[in-house]
């Protein structure tokens, strides 16, 4: 991988992954790009992200794809949401886009802040 200002995504694993540029077309790739422009996301890119970085198993707040991590630190928050009687952390962009993907009853929704 080549030594940028700010890699778009670091490999997180020890084996041999293809490079980082065969990944160009990759939604990820695209949005991280996207972010790195200074562009702004649209509605269902937000909700995408949140999605994506909730449901992994890798990272909380980043999405792995072929051993590398695009990281949005940047961009999320960090939110606790009672459901069922009981609390649980996400990280998502905003409000809405954590709404997206969580199924059923949400009683209440609060940000963590930092």
């Amino acid at each position: 991988m080549k030594t940028t200002a700010k890699a778009i995504a670091t490999k997180f694993v020890t084996h041999e992954i293809p490079e980082l540029e065969t990944l160009k077309s990759a939604k990820v790739y695209q949005l991280r790009e996207k972010l790195d422009k200074g562009e702004r996301l649209s509605r269902a890119e937000k909700n995408w992200i949140a999605e994506a970085v909730n449901r992994n198993a890798f990272f909380r707040k980043a999405v792995p794809l072929m051993g590398y991590r695009f990281g949005f630190e940047d961009i999320l928050k960090a939110y606790v949401v009672k459901q069922y009687g009981s609390w649980q952390e996400y990280n998502a962009p905003d409000k809405t886009s954590l709404r997206s993907f969580i199924f059923g009853r949400i009683e209440q929704i609060a940000e963590i802040s930092k």
